[in-house]
């Protein structure tokens, strides 16, 4: 027996495998911060689609999510 057994009831999303916590108006932005991403140079794909950095502030995550975040590595 898991102890996950507590959050049944509880929506979540998920960024990179972790399980989150979800609230109705979630955005990319709100992940993000939840995750202390600050990381410039980032790739994110909501359920496989890829998503603008533009978008992060609109981008509503929907209920059970699955939320990937690419850190991009630049260098010489």
């Amino acid at each position: 027996m898991h102890n996950e057994v507590c959050d049944m009831d509880q929506s979540t999303f998920l960024v990179n495998d972790n399980k989150l916590p979800w609230k109705d108006g979630l955005t990319i932005r709100d992940a993000l911060l939840m995750m202390n991403y600050t990381f410039p140079m980032l790739v994110i794909k909501l359920n496989g689609n890829l998503v603008k950095k533009a978008d992060y502030d609109t981008t509503a995550i929907p209920e059970n999510a699955d939320l990937k975040v690419i850190h991009l590595i630049s260098g010489g």
